[in-house]
């Protein structure tokens, strides 16, 4: 059975929640969420498939979600504070130095993260995300399940999930039952639609990463679904040919979400480049 402990930390006034899962000894691996997203979005199973690679597994609520610091009322914050949250979190786990992980808003943040900090990142790797404004625009129906109204009982929580993931996850994956438990577990779990938004507003206001990540040494994996509406690949191949000597791995028939049924490729392909990088 994997090791998991459950914890808080800060960075500064901001109050973060984090899990880990696996041995202490083992590199950390900092997976990151995206926008609204809570730790739970990353599975106990699928960290676990992580932890018997041999990475201690480190999952965490971004501000303004789940357990960590709601700032209603607060400074308004970029991609980069986000960034400096993740550092918070490796040293409250001891984690000098770290792999990190993100998918969309959370790809966003592990690009700053090894901006800020490269001496940190053993290696990156970027999901479904971008390396700054989402490129083209969005078919109708992406825009409208988007941009909904705000849910305002469990119910209607899951409906705009589903909408959502109809408009933009990996079509073969689409699968009601898994889709309303999982937000109902979120709804249940922390529910602060201004939260979402107010993180909206850091990606929003956050400028282009592009020139930046052309200094970058860091070995980076970029993945992205080719069925992705949401996040196009275009962006995926943009953060891509932005950072020198990236990998680019394209996922057939994955959209812009997390289903069980591409864990395994998700879990060999990030445990793959890490162990690359480690070795080099």
């Amino acid at each position: 059975m994997v090791r998991r402990t459950m914890a808080s930390t800060s960075n500064g006034d901001v109050s973060l929640y984090y899990e880990t899962f696996g041995a202490d000894a083992h590199p950390a691996l900092l997976l990151v969420n995206g926008l609204g997203s809570q730790c739970i979005n990353f599975k106990v199973e699928f960290c676990e498939r992580f932890a018997a690679q041999g990475f201690r597994v480190v999952r965490f609520d971004n501000r303004d979600v789940g357990l960590s610091s709601h700032l209603k009322g607060g400074p308004r914050y970029t991609v980069d504070d986000m960034a400096d949250d993740g550092f918070a979190v490796l040293d409250a786990v001891g984690a000098p130095s770290a792999h990190i992980a993100g998918w969309s808003m959370g790809g966003m943040i592990v690009q700053a993260m090894a901006i800020r900090h490269p001496e940190r990142v053993l290696s990156m790797t970027s999901v479904m995300s971008a390396p700054g404004a989402i490129q083209g625009e969005r078919a109708p129906d992406v825009t409208a399940a988007f941009t909904a109204p705000a849910a305002r009982t469990r119910d209607e929580a899951a409906e705009r999930h589903l909408a959502g993931l109809r408009a933009w996850g990996s079509p073969a994956c689409y699968d009601v039952a898994r889709i309303t438990a999982d937000a109902h577990a979120a709804y249940d779990r922390c529910w602060d639609p201004e939260g979402r938004a107010r993180q909206a507003m850091a990606v929003g206001t956050s400028p282009s990463r592009v020139q930046a990540l052309g200094r970058l040494s860091v070995p980076t994996l970029v993945v992205h679904g080719d069925a992705d509406r949401l996040v196009p690949l275009d962006d995926g191949r943009a953060t891509a040919a932005a950072i020198p000597r990236a990998r680019l791995e394209i996922v057939e028939g994955m959209g812009h979400d997390y289903p069980p049924q591409y864990w395994d490729r998700m879990v060999e392909l990030i445990s793959t480049h890490a162990t690359a990088a480690a070795t080099t």
